[in-house]
């Protein structure tokens, strides 16, 4: 297949998961002989701050409005940026001339591009990963600009003359202005049925989605389950420090076992400076065993080794997350909350430990109970190892994409039924 990805970033110029599983998918697609050219933005991120060699197959030309930094325009600066990102769709399409388009993440791109595919009459699978259209569809700038039923007088009178006039009418046609309900999403597949219920809560026909979950890559996230006779020591935590990420609740829980459980807390990750400085004050004051680090992506497979467990403490309705998948690949067992996605994977007792999100009692009692028994611990690990590379490496979960995006194009080229 000849496919187009879009999206709104590209690695090395990403912020999470999802950029890097949209990379990782799309190598492992090159790699089975398919043909993918990638059209993303020019933001830049402080991964890689400037552009390096020519990046083959890569186009960075999109441009994003009011994420990552970038400014809200008003709308006659945004009705340029428009016209600039539907124009370079529209030239990546007739350049590549792709028998599928391939769209991942829309934050920080004006929805209505999936209008211009529609136009384009290209097959498309949507790939989602987390709440762009549940939450960020409504909120469309330039689409809720052209159809607020109650804008301000100013610009409802605005609307209204470049309507009269035949501006809208053509503009349109370069970048369209229809209301969401227009856009319509035949294919698509989500990474988990959390986020497919979510995203069907909010009164978008999207039920007839699939359930794709995300991959993790087996042959870097590598390691045995250790043996019962090894302590538990080092726990860890990996993700951003946020309050939604329930760092203070995993703070909170190591203040009601001290003096019961001989272990220290490594946390790799980066926050907000005010919220990261309430967590170290805490760690101070109760002189917890607690340190704080940061390391790359390529360090990561080395930091779960040198650990015992992972802590995953989220406390928002995380589509999917890939941290669990990262740790129960390298061999560590894992404790966990089932906020969103999670309790697709984490199942108490079987290849986890579960505890009640926010409850620092409930986790301080997990902690002590794998470190009371290594028979559990090795249990546990065994169970999520085997159990990990079955159902999300990435060779499985990438073979379920392309059998995705293949019976797409079959439905797209079927003859019509009388």
């Amino acid at each position: 297949m000849k496919i187009l990805v879009l999206t709104n970033l590209y690695p090395p110029h990403y912020l999470g998961g999802y950029e890097l599983c949209c990379s990782q998918i799309t190598e492992a697609l090159r790699r089975r002989g398919h043909t993918v050219e990638i059209l993303t933005s020019n933001h830049l991120t402080d991964r890689a701050p400037h552009p390096g060699a020519p990046e083959p197959g890569v186009e960075r030309q999109l441009r994003i409005h009011g994420y990552f930094g970038h400014p809200w325009l008003g709308i006659r600066a945004l009705r340029a940026l428009e016209f600039h990102n539907h124009q370079t769709l529209r030239a990546a399409a007739a350049r590549c001339q792709p028998d599928l388009v391939h769209v991942w993440n829309l934050g920080g791109l004006s929805k209505s591009l999936c209008l211009t595919l529609q136009r384009l009459n290209l097959p498309v699978a949507y790939h989602v990963m987390d709440h762009w259209i549940a939450r960020s569809l409504v909120a469309d700038v330039w689409l809720d600009w052209w159809n607020r039923p109650h804008s301000p007088p100013a610009a409802r009178l605005l609307r209204a003359f470049w309507t009269w006039t035949g501006a809208r009418r053509h503009w349109s046609l370069l970048a369209p202005t229809d209301p969401v309900a227009a856009i319509r999403f035949p294919r698509l597949y989500f990474c988990s049925r959390a986020l497919r219920e979510l995203t069907a809560a909010k009164g978008y026909a999207v039920g007839h989605g699939e359930v794709i979950y995300a991959p993790v890559n087996s042959e870097r996230f590598t390691g045995e389950p250790r043996p019962a006779s090894q302590p538990l020591v080092k726990l860890l935590y990996v993700g951003r420090l946020a309050e939604d990420k329930g760092v203070m609740t995993a703070l909170k829980a190591m203040v009601q076992v001290q003096g019961r459980f001989p272990g220290e807390l490594c946390i790799y990750g980066k926050g907000d400076a005010a919220y990261t400085a309430q967590l170290q004050a805490l760690v101070a004051e109760h002189h917890l065993p607690v340190s704080f680090h940061s390391a790359g992506p390529d360090a990561m497979p080395g930091v779960y080794r040198a650990h015992d467990a992972l802590l995953f403490t989220s406390e928002w309705e995380e589509p999917f997350a890939l941290t669990p998948l990262e740790a129960m690949a390298s061999g560590l067992p894992v404790i966990g909350t089932t906020t969103g996605g999670s309790k697709e994977l984490l199942r108490h007792g079987v290849n986890s430990l579960t505890y009640a999100a926010g409850n620092p009692e409930d986790l301080a009692q997990r902690i002590l109970e794998l470190a009371g028994s290594g028979s559990l611990r090795a249990r546990l690990a065994a169970e999520a190892h085997t159990e990990v590379r079955a159902r999300f490496s990435e060779p499985v979960i990438a073979g379920q994409i392309e059998a995705y995006l293949a019976e797409t194009l079959r439905l797209a080229h079927r003859p019509a039924t009388v």
